[in-house]
């Protein structure tokens, strides 16, 4: 991935545009998003099925825009989720009057993203449902099911959830066929060799020449065990086994297969493992329909391959069976269903006049105080000192994430305080303090996109709601936005101290400072206090184990380093009370 592809900035747009370009017969770009939908636009009183997640993953998501499966796809950063943003307007442009579908992997950013995005919709009288993909059986035991990742078994959702909706069934029932086959799919993967992100020069994680890791995830994510390397017919055993261990009672014995490449395994090879394992799922008394071996979500350039098995009935062995169309699965067509097929009538949406979700409107010049004014420009020098020392960190942060996630927390954060710098400087000197945090907070969560992104977003933004523009900024008044905004953090991420997130530095980095506050300390020193306290949560964070997030199937390989969020917010609450004691008369600020 780093002999051409090297800058990580452009990944993604550059991709969109050459996947665009060649598959123009299948999918056009929506304006000014990293969203595709199906060429022509949307299709009138049809669902629309909309896809979502990283780049990376290829043909997953975008590759799986067509005819008789998704109707649009919205691409995040290399393993980031699209922002909230991106995946609202996307929407807009696949509606087409008869509800929106989202489906996606079971991970925080996609789930946070895509709920903001589905409230935008629902405030704009769209109907939306999301179906979360919950098949990997490594990452969480039966009995917690619904927390599992998403990996492969996306494949068997979205083509039920796509073929409903082109056979002409309504929301209610594209939601229940899209939910049913995802109670019936189960994945398990496992991987040779690491994958290589963007810019990087070494692997995301290394395996031993000799060990296989069992149960890894599709975003970098290493396994939860390793083993020594396998033969085929082991590997065949290994993969399999914990699949039909749950083998649902009484089912049917239709399944639907994938055996899907990771990124650099070799078709022959799979084709080898295939040989394998086909005898050991009929020997299990199973009738295999129509099964897929091919690349279909893979992660960047890892060596590796899962199993899939999604256990069918008359309906969903019908939906796996239909037709479909588009660059990276197909499935032809008998004459006698392409004669009896609803036809579409396709209708352009307008989405460039939609804009970015503003929320409250920005205050104009003359609305906002001298002294929101005079607090906004310490806000914006704010930003930028934080950019500048994220941007130091940037490597750190990256290798902290590799440990149990995908290495992209340094990358996003300064993606985000990079574009929340800019906004800043766009609403020019008259915005008082209130509007340009919450410009500041919306740009940083489209750009940076993923957990990150959506909650400083939603952090900043909450700060500037409650600051305002009409008051100045003291101490106790900033203590208490602070606090709000991270109790925002809270809420929305359903996180809490203790769960080895950037709340476990978050949280007593505003106690200290309100604390600091009520004593009559300056907020120069208060601030300074409470960014030490911050710094010392995060890095405590290394004896905790995560309880939310992408790294909690990972538990015991991240116990030991410190969380990256807990450490970035360290690192940028640091560089804020740099500024506020070197600026003139920072102590009575």
């Amino acid at each position: 991935m780093t002999r051409f592809a090297k800058d990580a900035s452009s990944f993604r747009g550059d991709l969109l545009a050459g996947f665009t370009d060649a598959y123009r017969r299948y999918v056009e770009q929506v304006p000014e998003t990293s969203g595709v939908i199906c060429a022509g636009g949307a299709k009138v009183g049809k669902v629309a099925t909309i896809l979502g997640g990283g780049s990376g993953h290829y043909p997953a998501f975008c590759g799986l825009v067509g005819e008789g499966l998704a109707d649009a796809a919205v691409v995040g950063d290399v393993f980031t989720s699209p922002s909230a943003e991106q995946a609202y307007r996307t929407a807009r442009a696949a509606d087409g009057g008869a509800g929106v579908l989202y489906s996606f992997g079971n991970y925080a950013g996609d789930v946070l993203n895509f709920a903001v995005a589905s409230r935008r919709l629902e405030a704009d009288g769209i109907d939306v449902r999301t179906v979360l993909v919950t098949d990997d059986v490594a990452s969480a035991p039966p009995d917690e099911a619904a927390s599992r990742r998403g990996i492969a078994g996306g494949l068997v959702v979205f083509k039920t959830a796509g073929a409903a909706a082109a056979r002409g069934a309504d929301l209610d029932e594209v939601e229940r066929l899209a939910r049913k086959a995802n109670a019936n799919t189960r994945t398990m993967g496992v991987a040779f060799a690491g994958c290589t992100l963007p810019g990087w020069e070494e692997p995301l994680f290394e395996v031993p020449e000799d060990v296989f890791e069992i149960g890894m995830g599709i975003h970098g994510e290493p396994g939860i065990r390793q083993v020594k390397a396998l033969s085929a017919p082991e590997l065949a055993a290994v993969m399999a086994e914990p699949l039909l261990a749950e083998r649902p009672a009484g089912a049917d014995p239709r399944t639907a297969v994938i055996l899907n490449g990771l990124g650099s395994t070799k078709y022959e090879e799979l084709f080898t493992l295939w040989h394998c394992l086909l005898p050991r799922l009929e020997q299990a008394g199973l009738e295999v329909v129509m099964p897929e071996v091919a690349e279909f979500v893979t992660s960047l350039d890892m060596a590796g391959c899962s199993l899939t098995m999604t256990w069918l009935d008359d309906e969903l062995a019908e939906l796996w069976t239909d037709p479909a169309d588009t660059p990276a699965f197909r499935r032809p067509a008998p004459r006698e269903a392409a004669a009896t097929a609803p036809k579409w009538t396709h209708r352009r949406n307008n989405v460039e006049g939609l804009g970015v979700d503003a929320g409250p409107e920005t205050p104009t010049a003359s609305s906002a105080t001298n002294e929101s004014k005079e607090a906004a420009g310490v806000a914006r020098d704010a930003l930028a000192a934080m950019l500048a020392a994220v941007r130091e960190h940037e490597a750190e942060l990256g290798r902290l994430d590799a440990f149990a996630g995908d290495g992209d927390h340094g990358s996003g954060m300064v993606r985000g305080l990079t574009a929340a710098v800019r906004a800043a400087d766009g609403v020019g000197q008259g915005a008082g303090i209130g509007g340009l945090l919450r410009a500041a907070g919306r740009a940083f969560a489209d750009d940076a996109g993923g957990t990150s992104g959506v909650l400083w977003g939603l952090m900043l933004e909450a700060v500037g709601e409650r600051l305002g523009d009409t008051d100045g900024v003291d101490g106790p008044r900033l203590a208490a936005a602070v606090s709000h905004g991270i109790d925002e953090v809270g809420r929305i991420g359903r996180a809490q101290v203790g769960d080895k997130t950037m709340l476990d530095a978050a949280v007593p980095f505003a106690d200290s400072l309100r604390g600091g506050v009520e004593a009559g300390a300056s907020l120069a020193a208060a601030w300074t206090t409470a960014a030490e306290v911050a710094v010392a949560a995060g890095s405590s964070t290394a004896a905790l184990s995560p309880r939310v997030g992408r790294a909690r199937p990972l538990a015991e390989r991240s116990v030991g380093h410190p969380d990256p969020g807990a450490v970035s917010f360290g690192v940028s609450v640091t560089a804020v009370g740099e500024l506020l004691n070197t600026r003139d008369g920072g102590a009575e600020r």
